[in-house]
């Protein structure tokens, strides 16, 4: 031959996703052990009654799902968009797909929860309202990125949406103080101790790790996949 041919890409260069995750297995079973401490062994509430057990799953999704997803897709995409890594945009995906997810049991809790306080599965109020618009604000990232092919648009065009998404985060915090609405004020996540009995403060620290370990166990297979798929698309178009 009288000029160098280009070496092919070998299939190895695809990485291999193992059979079973165990830190995503793992960190299932925490969660289910605390569902389990939360129905079985933590008292309830002596005003709210059962329903506020829901108060484990919908307080930990929360935090992780507004106030950590929607944090790691701005920073990763506002990054990217100064360093052109490729790896900090699978990141900000892998971050708000997991976030969308969260940010659903969100909704979905918070509404069961809702129909036993205010006999209404919804209410347009200030918290909720704006719960909702970060959710589709969410979505909308989602469906750009599914909507663009050429990946630096969909990455730069992603990341806006990302700080956008970041930036409602202080205003949906603050919307129990700032307007008078049906939510009820944090009682974990303000100044003062939480106002919790020490049962259930256990329980529900016990559930921000399990969930936690979950989010993050949901993100590194999620950027696994996406590690994999990006370097299927390379060897595809080399």
């Amino acid at each position: 031959m009288t000029t160098a041919s280009r070496v092919a890409p070998t299939p190895s260069a695809v990485p291999a996703l193992p059979a079973v995750d165990w830190l995503l297995a793992g960190s299932l079973l925490a969660v289910v052990g605390v569902v389990v401490r939360a129905l079985l062994y933590t008292p309830a509430d002596a005003a709210l009654g059962d329903v506020q057990r829901i108060f484990y799953v919908h307080v930990p999704s929360a935090i992780l799902g507004m106030y950590v997803a929607c944090t790691v897709m701005a920073i990763c995409g506002g990054l990217y968009l100064w360093l052109k890594d490729q790896r900090l945009d699978r990141i900000a995906e892998a971050s708000a797909e997991v976030g969308f997810v969260f940010l659903t049991v969100v909704l979905v809790t918070g509404s069961i929860w809702g129909k036993s306080s205010w006999g209404t599965y919804w209410a347009w109020e200030p918290r909720l309202t704006s719960a909702l618009f970060l959710w589709f604000v969410v979505l909308s990232y989602l469906v750009l990125r599914d909507a663009l092919e050429n990946p630096e648009t969909k990455a730069r065009l992603s990341a806006v949406l990302g700080v956008l998404a970041l930036l409602l985060v202080p205003f949906i915090h603050m919307t129990v103080y700032l307007f008078r609405g049906l939510h009820p004020e944090p009682i974990v996540l303000k100044p003062s101790k939480p106002s919790l009995s020490p049962e259930m403060l256990s329980t529900f620290l016990l559930a921000i790790v399990a969930f936690s370990l979950l989010f993050f166990a949901l993100i590194r297979v999620r950027y696994q996949w996406a590690a994999a798929r990006d370097a299927r698309l390379a060897l595809e178009q080399a």
